[in-house]
């Protein structure tokens, strides 16, 4: 699966950003999806994933406690895109934005960016304070 994520911009403190992950493929379903983020010089963090859909589980996500309550993923699987919607944006949300699928992730692993084979490009938010 190829990933383009896009929606990066400029944006002042306390406002919002909508990133898509959009997927090539016809089985986007089938795959979990996370979002991660990279400050030059520092680690990959995790920012939240969205469980693949299905019965039960599906569509199931998770946070980083940094972003919880402020950031929500959904998925429109007839689109191929999953989005991160970013509201109250603070100046330590600066970052370049990543999106990573995998499949069959068990819970323990979502948060982990070696459990995702498949990554985009990135795309960059600034946060102005």
């Amino acid at each position: 699966v190829q990933l383009q994520a896009s929606g990066g911009g400029l944006v002042q403190a306390g406002g919002s950003l909508r990133l898509s992950c959009a997927a090539s493929g016809r089985t986007f379903s089938a795959y979990d999806v996370g979002w991660f983020r990279q400050v030059a010089g520092k680690e990959r963090q995790f920012v939240g994933a969205i469980r693949r859909s299905g019965v039960g589980t599906g569509g199931t996500t998770y946070y980083a406690d940094s972003v919880k309550g402020r950031f929500a993923i959904s998925r429109d699987n007839a689109k191929n895109t999953v989005y991160l919607q970013m509201n109250s944006l603070k100046p330590e949300d600066t970052a370049v934005y990543h999106c990573a699928a995998g499949q069959r992730l068990i819970t323990s692993s979502y948060g982990r960016a070696e459990s995702y084979p498949y990554w985009g490009q990135g795309t960059l938010v600034t946060v102005s304070s």
